[in-house]
């Protein structure tokens, strides 16, 4: 049975500034040093787009992971989809929305669906810790990108 996760943060950016922060894999990376978190992109660039891979190296839970996921939805400024296409689990994709509040900057809401392998056992596993701490995880992430698209928009 997969795990949802949904975050919704309120940035005080365009819809545009945001989107491209988060296609950012440098971005990304600084976003979860605390995991030694690297990413390699299939096509060199560091911003994505449709179809690009990029493969995420880090240590969570005090294990080694690496996960290649590729772009599978664009739509500047307002949604993209990544999925994993080779890593630990059976399926992990993330949704990512962008509404513009017009006066008010963006409304983010990450969506992210884990199946894990191993059956039952991976269902339960996935709902007592691995949901838990994606979700902390994409928090992370959501704040760092909303430090970072506050201080663009103010500059």
């Amino acid at each position: 049975m997969p795990a949802l996760i949904e975050i919704v943060s309120h940035i005080n950016a365009a819809p545009s500034v945001v989107f491209d922060l988060e296609l950012d894999v440098d971005v990304h990376a600084a976003s979860m040093r605390g995991s030694q978190e690297t990413a390699t992109t299939s096509s060199g660039r560091r911003q994505l787009t449709l179809g690009d891979e990029v493969t995420f190296r880090a240590r969570h839970l005090g294990v080694r992971w690496r996960m290649t996921s590729r772009i599978t939805a664009y739509e500047r400024p307002h949604r993209f989809v990544d999925e994993q296409t080779r890593g630990p689990f059976r399926v992990l994709r993330h949704e990512h929305h962008f509404e513009d509040l017009t006066r008010f900057g963006t409304r983010m809401t990450d969506r992210m669906t884990i199946n894990a392998p191993l059956g039952p056992l991976g269902a339960v596993v996935t709902r007592a810790l691995i949901a838990p701490y994606l979700r902390r995880l994409l928090k992370r992430r959501a704040a760092h990108i909303k430090c970072l698209a506050e201080a663009h928009s103010k500059a």
